[in-house]
């Protein structure tokens, strides 16, 4: 059914929120399914609650798919699956229930819209999730769609297309505890905590590069003319920019100024004390080696002197008359 103009308005407004389990779930499905192909996407059922505003998808679960990577239009879905762990998953929380599906893309692909429609028959209002499991992905790894069917002002035949809605990654108590000793579980041993920050902050110093590209693009492109200017964007983008400090103020500048050098104190202060522990370990180390062949010298020195005395003799010359006279009664039998 068509939408108006201004029920398209509110469907942007809507808020989709994923939950970390559901990611660690579409991120096993896809390892499970690269072992057979690491080209092929899978897809799977979004579970949590729809109050209309906010998508709230809490869990998840896989789907048995196949498509034809020459022909998008051939595909199959195991309709019978979904309506089994439908019904089991409803056993076990009835709060939870389908509110989409995910597929992980990284793009979206030409079927997308035919398996939407197919999802309708059990999703008043099905929100499709694309999540991104590439290792070397930056950012948040999700994005939101809803299919729309437009009217077009000249009166042409209306046209089916997907609506991105902002999509967030949010996590109860219990899920960041649980998320964080994964993460810890999975961090390599040799690996300090502080270097690990650093790769943490390194990483969010690029998601933040990559957003801004993309808003450089958007202005560029709106700009030239290629796009349609969108007053809501702008003014998301007037706001963002409208946090940003006035450096061309003397006391912020100097405050900035200040803070840094404060922080480069204690990295160098912290530089110059793990050069000086360093230092100390190898003192340590060099004399615990000295010691321990001093101490072995002194005992191969005690032990010379005590072969040396003339009861050692005696009792050397005893022992070799022994085996004499031992070898000499075994010639003689």
């Amino acid at each position: 059914m068509p939408i108006t103009s201004s029920e398209i308005a509110q469907l942007a407004t809507t808020t989709v929120a994923v939950h970390p389990l559901v990611l660690l779930s579409v991120a096993d499905h896809h390892a499970r399914s690269a072992a057979r192909s690491s080209n092929k996407r899978v897809v799977g059922i979004l579970l949590g609650q729809d109050n209309g505003k906010t998508v709230n998808v809490a869990n998840s679960f896989a789907v048995p798919f196949e498509e034809d990577d020459k022909d998008p239009k051939t595909w199959f879905l195991d309709h019978d699956y979904i309506e089994g762990m439908w019904g089991m998953f409803k056993k076990v929380n009835a709060r939870e229930r389908p509110v989409g599906w995910y597929h992980t893309g990284p793009k979206m692909r030409a079927s997308d819209q035919e398996i939407n429609e197919l999802f309708k028959k059990f999703i008043p209002r099905p929100v499709m999730v694309i999540v991104d499991v590439r290792e070397d992905t930056v950012g948040i790894p999700t994005d939101a769609y809803f299919a729309v069917e437009e009217i077009k002002d000249d009166g042409t035949e209306t046209q089916k297309t997907f609506l991105h809605v902002p999509s967030t990654i949010e996590a109860e108590e219990a899920e960041e505890i649980g998320v964080e000793h994964l993460l810890r579980d999975i961090k390599h041993s040799t690996t300090t905590t502080l270097s690990t920050r650093v790769q943490e902050q390194l990483s969010s110093l690029r998601g933040l590069q990559s957003r801004i590209l993309e808003i450089r693009d958007y202005l560029r492109s709106v700009a030239n003319g290629d796009l349609p200017i969108n007053h809501q964007i702008i003014y998301h983008v007037q706001d963002a920019l409208n946090l940003l400090p006035d450096l061309d103020d003397p006391a912020k500048t100097k405050a900035f100024t200040v803070n840094n050098n404060d922080q480069l104190l204690v990295v160098y202060l912290s530089s110059l004390l793990r050069a000086v522990i360093a230092l100390h370990a190898l003192v340590d180390n060099k004399e615990s080696i000295g010691k321990a062949e001093l101490e072995e010298k002194e005992g191969e020195d005690e032990k010379k002197a005590k072969n040396n005395t003339p009861g050692a003799k005696k009792a050397e010359d005893a022992k070799d008359e022994k085996k004499g006279d031992s070898k000499d009664e075994d010639k003689g039998l």
